[in-house]
Order: C-alpha cells, then structure tokens, then sequence
C-alpha cells in the first residue's frame, strides 16, 4: 500500500490516480488495476444512494462503505470524504467523525472540502496523526450557494483559490484536489505547492487526476463534461438483467444444471 508520504513524494515525480470506490467488489477491482487511492467519495449520494446532490448524505453512510472499502482492498491507500456538516460546525465535532474512519473504519486518511473554517481542523487533524487530504475549487457540499459551474475564472476567485490551496498544505494536508477550475489556474497551483495536487476537470498539469467510478466504467446516465467514460458498464448491465428477466418468462431459468434433486424426497407426500 503506498503510504501518505509516498504520495507526498510523487509530486511532480509521479502520476497519481484516483478513483472514487463505494464498495469492496469495487475497491478490490480498482486494487487490481494498481489505482493508488480509493475515495470514498460523498457523490455516492448521487451515484448510489438515489439523493440529488451530496448533502443527505450522513456520516454513518460514510462509515459502512469506507469500513467495506478498507476490507476489499490492502494494497491501495483509503481516503474517507467526510459529508457535509459532519465537520465545520465545532473543532470537538469535526475530529471525533475524521477519527471514526481512521480507528473504526480503517481508512488511511480524510477528504475535507476546504474553506476558512478548516484551516484549523486540518492543523488539528494532522497533530492527532490523521492525514488529510485538502479539497478546493468547486465543492459540491457548497452547492446551494455556487452551483456546479466552473470556479476560478476570475483573477480574485483564482487568488482565493490558491491561497486556500496554500493555507491547507501550510496546515499539514498531505495532497490537494482540485476541482472544476480553469486548467492554467491549477498548473500554477501545482508549481505552487509542494504537496501533490489531484484534478478533476482542472486539465492535465495536476500531479494526479480522480473520477468517479460510475463515470470510468459508463455506469452513469449522464457523464460530466471534463470526465470520460473508458467503458459502458451500464450496456452490459440492461443486457444481463434483460437476459434473465426472458430467461425466467420463458422457463429456461432455472434448467437442470441449476437444480438438485433429493431422490429420498420422492415419495414424501
């Protein structure tokens, strides 16, 4: 398993990747693949919990599938995203939920969507031994006051941006993700920090890059403009179910290999 400070060290050195995992299937898939980090990402509310946006989603959700995660995978660093307001509300509040996923859930390290009012928290954090990694640009928990557009694009936002950026690394954060900002602003982003900075849709000058694995795998009905998807699970998936659906109507399923028969019961009745 690549440690926090093997991470740290492929700034500029070394691609990183990054896939979000909500499961242990997937996280042990995502293992094979030789990913370096799984996150367990708050957009499962989106991708598999059935809410509109990342917000419903509770801290104990995120323990059950970061406690999955960590079992499906050894040789992948595990990454907790802690859900909206299960930190920012007091510092007490915030470390008890990061610790939970570290001590009871076996994750290597946090994601905290950044602002002011965690500055403080990732210094605390990363004093009490739980690495952090720093999350700027566009962040979903803050949608009803940004949206999902593009942030940075201006000169006073882009500065806003990067001292953010700089203030959390300063902070102790050991990587930095960089979301849905101008691609020039994140390359000056990565020449400024020390730590590695992971996009996503922040072009290709990031240390790393992270998806959502429901748009890798084309699971999703609708993928995002600055994500690709490298297959189309959701294809093989409708077929499957199709298959099986006509193969219970028609009787084919179950056919004899799929049955047992228990020649002592012939007669019972």
């Amino acid at each position: 398993m690549p440690t926090v400070q093997e991470i740290r060290s492929k700034a500029g050195e070394e691609p990183i990747t990054m896939v979000t995992a909500y499961d242990a299937v997937t996280a042990t898939l995502a293992e094979q693949a030789s990913v370096d980090i799984a996150l367990i990402g708050d957009s499962m509310g989106n991708a598999v919990l059935g809410y509109d946006d990342t917000l419903p989603v509770t801290v104990d959700e995120v323990a059950s599938r970061t406690g999955a995660v960590a079992r499906g995978t050894e040789d992948t660093l595990v990454v907790a995203d802690m859900p909206f307001l299960s930190f920012g509300t007091d510092l007490q509040t915030g470390i008890e939920n990061c610790g939970r996923m570290i001590k009871e859930e076996g994750a290597n390290a946090v994601k905290i969507e950044s602002g002011e009012h965690t500055v403080e928290l990732t210094d605390r954090l990363t004093d009490l031994g739980i690495p952090v990694v720093a999350h700027v640009g566009l962040t979903p928990q803050s949608v009803n006051q940004t949206g999902y557009t593009r942030q940075g694009s201006d000169p006073e936002q882009a500065k806003e941006i990067a001292r953010l950026a700089r203030e959390h690394e300063e902070a102790g954060a050991f990587a930095c993700i960089l979301e849905h900002i101008p691609a020039n602003l994140a390359a000056q982003i990565t020449d400024d920090l020390a730590i590695p900075t992971i996009g996503i849709g922040a072009g290709s000058d990031c240390d790393g890059q992270v998806l959502v694995i429901n748009d890798i795998l084309g699971l999703s009905d609708r993928t995002p403009p600055f994500a690709k998807s490298f297959g189309d699970v959701r294809e093989e998936m409708e077929s499957a179910i199709g298959d099986y659906v006509d193969a219970v109507e028609s009787g084919e399923f179950p056919g004899e290999e799929h049955s047992h028969v228990a020649e002592e019961l012939d007669e019972l009745y």
